[in-house]
């Protein structure tokens, strides 16, 4: 009998230990029944995790050497060009890091990378995450939890934005004192607030926390509650892999097919997670990013000509860039200034309506189901339609964010791109919706078409009577199950009560319901929405 190893005695012992009064062995055992679906949009929260943690270690080390003070001093640092300037401490701290830190330059660009990186990750979870419908219940509160982890985002990477202390943070760090006091009544008390008096005043100590411990905090939160809640949910899955359990019958997304988390999904995210760590650092090494060098220190007078805000909230810069000069009105004594209250309002609208869609998607269809399968975004036209509206609504602000660049590369007046782009952010939402929705039934019913007469296979027969088809093959089960749709849909229609009232709310819901199945076929029989009482909507 083989004598058992240093290892083999150390993982036994490790088994047999508790955490949270679990065995080691039983949490392993768990994990390893527990299947993961394995498909590509799963993805991106890995690469969310992996920006999380360069963001971390690179954060903790640069904590070491830079100071957060508006304080002037003379820079007295290896970089000749600046020697002798009036600069902030914050500024010379950044340069000290930046030249005279072994590696330094390397950790401050792996920090601004993965800051650029993890806002994009994100929108592209929200994305598959709306077009595949894994908002729905029950995992509403996890759709929620994934936007206000992209607000914590967006929160840390703007704070940071402006801890360097250079010229193109001062001139965003400008904009965003016009916009606090552009809003009436407390817009004096917001800037005072944010700047400490006068501006500059002391913004970069009042970032400081924000940057390095609220938004962090709020972020490793957020990811852990949610985590937690996709755990005790469970993951949603396309029908095709459904059909793989189900033997031939119904699919109801009941039993979840995939890898064991353990090892093989956590194996297999540790590999990802190590590419994407490793192609950070390696653009971090090659590639040049926020060269505060070039720019210079920060000056309340002056002003970098193409000032451009980090990407993630180009959107908000280009909000105030489409709005028609001169949006000022006087009313209770005071100038209300329209070019920065639009644009505040039409984003905070849009912002605040993504995480209140899927309950307003649930109460219009009348949908109170639990939902454990995703769905084809052309099975949802009107849903892929909003989608797309959304995606051209925010292209086009994050276009204008960088209409002055558009104008000098491309030759054109700057007043000609405002116009088109304003031009396009009141018609294009439109378009994308009708052309989105379209598509997507066209699509529906060339699904159909396949489910009735299968798919064709290239080769054509003559008939005795000298005719010539093509030869179809009906479909296999997997392949039909991923293109029929396994859960019915409902069009709500509502009935007078017994006094012979119809509620205003009923008859919007009602409305709301025709208009969001509208022309929806089912895949299988081409038949309409099942017509459902609107008091009466199944559980």
């Amino acid at each position: 009998m083989r004598t058992p190893s240093i290892t083999d005695r150390l993982g036994e012992r490790m088994s047999r230990a508790t955490v949270f009064g679990r065995r080691l062995g039983d949490i392993r055992a768990d994990l390893a029944r527990r299947p993961v679906p394995l498909h590509w949009t799963n993805l991106f929260g890995v690469v969310t995790v992996a920006c999380i943690v360069v963001l971390t270690v690179t954060g903790i080390l640069l904590m070491f050497w830079y100071i957060p003070s508006s304080a002037t001093t003379s820079y007295d640092g290896t970089y000749a060009p600046l020697r002798g300037a009036e600069v902030s401490h914050a500024f010379a701290s950044t340069m000290r890091i930046t030249f005279e830190v072994p590696g330094g330059l390397l950790v401050r660009q792996a920090h601004h990378w993965a800051g650029l990186l993890l806002p994009a990750a994100i929108i592209m979870q929200l994305l598959v995450t709306f077009f595949t419908g894994a908002f729905r219940k029950p995992r509403r509160g996890m759709w929620v939890l994934l936007f206000l982890i992209f607000i914590a985002a967006l929160a840390g990477g703007w704070s940071g934005y402006a801890l360097p202390d250079d010229m193109l943070s001062g001139t965003g760090l400008r904009i965003t004192e016009g916009i606090a006091l552009g809003v009436p009544v407390v817009g004096t008390w917001l800037a005072s607030l944010l700047f400490g008096g006068a501006f500059p005043g002391e913004v970069i100590a009042h970032l400081y926390p924000l940057h390095i411990a609220i938004a962090p905090a709020a972020l490793i939160a957020l990811v852990a509650l949610r985590a937690f809640a996709a755990w005790r949910v469970g993951p949603a899955q396309f029908p095709r892999a459904a059909a793989n359990t189900s033997g031939g019958g119904r699919v109801t997304g009941d039993r979840v097919t995939g890898v064991p988390l353990w090892p093989h999904a956590a194996m297999r995210a540790a590999g990802l997670f190590a590419l994407v760590t490793g192609v950070l650092l390696l653009i971090s090494a090659t590639v040049t990013v926020n060269p505060v060098w070039l720019y210079g220190p920060a000056s309340p007078g002056d002003a970098g000509a193409g000032s451009q805000p980090d990407w993630y909230t180009g959107f908000l810069d280009g909000a105030l860039r489409l709005v028609p000069s001169g949006w000022e009105v006087v009313l209770f004594d005071r100038t209300w200034t329209l070019a920065v209250l639009v644009p505040l309002a039409v984003v905070t609208v849009f912002l605040v309506g993504i995480p209140v869609y899927p309950f307003l998607e649930a109460w219009a269809t009348g949908d109170r189901r639990e939902h454990h399968l995703l769905e084809r975004a052309r099975t949802t036209p009107t849903r892929r339609g909003i989608g797309v509206a959304a995606i051209v609504f925010y292209a086009t602000l994050w276009a204008a964010g960088s209409a002055d660049l558009i104008a000098t590369q491309f030759s054109v007046t700057f007043e000609g791109v405002i116009a088109t782009l304003q031009v396009t952010l009141v018609l294009g939402p439109i378009v994308g919706f009708v052309v989105a929705r379209r598509v997507c039934l066209g699509l529906q019913r060339r699904d159909r078409d396949t489910l009735l007469h299968g798919f064709e296979t290239g080769r054509i027969v003559r008939l005795p009577g000298g005719e010539y088809i093509e030869v179809h093959e009906p479909l296999g089960e997997v392949e039909r199950a991923r293109i029929t749709r396994p859960e019915p849909r409902f069009l709500l229609v509502v009935h007078p009560d017994e006094r012979g009232r119809l509620p205003f709310a009923r008859r919007l819901q009602a409305r709301l319901s025709r208009w969001y199945l509208a022309d929806s076929i089912d895949s299988e029989t081409g038949a309409r929405m099942v017509p459902v009482d609107a008091a009466r909507t199944p559980s």
